[in-house]
């Protein structure tokens, strides 16, 4: 099962897998506007966020930007215990899978392309609102996702 919410800026998909098999699923089908967010060095979601046109990596809205650190946080067993978690974040196509790593493990293509930022406190009413949104759908959905987008980019290249 893949869980869908909702941004406190609708223009923003937020979405993250309930295990390690489906965050796979994630990793093998995010779009190049995805970005993956994890906390950093510990066990936790991928939460990625889907960002609408005209918006980069560097110029993601403060507010959205801590709503899926929030997550993150959130559903990370250690992570939501502590204090002060770094959160790493960047875009799905820096994420790098090899045969030989585990289930639901990733690296990375270029580090410097990696963005951190601090979340110093679970804060329950971002976690609240979000959840109030969340929407659990089949796995095979981010796929037909994905297969869709695949074959809009393939339209935009096909001519009469």
């Amino acid at each position: 099962m893949v869980f869908f919410f909702t941004a406190s800026d609708p223009k923003y998909l937020i979405y993250m897998g309930r295990d390690k098999f489906e965050n796979e699923l994630l990793i093998k089908y995010g779009w190049k506007k995805d970005v993956w967010f994890h906390v950093d060095d510990l066990s936790s979601a991928h939460v990625y966020l889907r960002l609408p046109k005209g918006v980069k990596l560097d110029t993601i809205p403060e507010a959205i930007l801590e709503e899926c650190a929030q997550l993150v946080k959130a559903n990370s067993i250690k992570g939501n215990k502590q204090k002060n978690v770094r959160i790493v974040y960047t875009k799905w196509a820096n994420l790098k899978k090899k045969k030989s790593m585990e289930v639901g493990q990733i690296g990375f293509h270029d580090k410097k392309d990696l963005r951190y930022t601090r979340v110093e406190d679970r804060k329950n009413a971002i976690i609240n609102d979000l959840n109030r949104t969340k929407e659990e759908k089949e796995s095979e959905v981010i796929k037909q996702m994905w297969d869709e987008y695949q074959a809009k980019l393939v339209s935009l290249y096909l001519f009469d």
